[in-house]
């Protein structure tokens, strides 16, 4: 598929570590919903959930044939080590931003941002819809 695209990503957590979920909602160019995915983590820290997010959007919009993408996170802290701002110091981060940058490695255009959480409304839902199934 041709085309930048848009993903949102969102980790929940209930606890901290406690049960948790990523979610995830990719968009086309012009803003449309494509595909919505939300993945049961089990027992992880909410940090953790954020970076799955990132880690399964990656692999997901590689799954679709994307090579050109822009991923937008409300976590400030997942953002800033992509981008380097900050140091990884947790060991279980620092093995999760490996393989995200791994990931990310295979795009011909790649970008994260942050967004107020306000923003991402649709992948916390997914994330928190996933939490609620889980635990029926």
């Amino acid at each position: 598929m041709m085309g930048k695209i848009k993903i949102f990503i969102d980790g929940a957590c209930r606890g901290n570590p406690g049960d948790a979920a990523a979610g995830i909602i990719v968009c086309d160019a012009k803003g449309k919903v494509i595909h919505q995915v939300g993945y049961y983590l089990g027992r992880a820290t909410n940090n953790v959930a954020e970076y799955m997010g990132l880690i399964k959007a990656l692999e997901k919009a590689r799954e679709l044939g994307f090579k050109d993408i822009e991923v937008f996170s409300d976590s400030q802290l997942i953002t800033r080590q992509i981008r380097g701002e900050y140091t990884v110091r947790n060991q279980q981060l620092k093995e999760l931003f490996k393989k995200a940058r791994e990931l990310m490695e295979g795009f011909s255009s790649f970008s994260l941002d942050y967004i107020p959480r306000e923003e991402n409304v649709l992948a916390d839902r997914i994330a928190n819809s996933t939490l609620d199934k889980a635990s029926e």
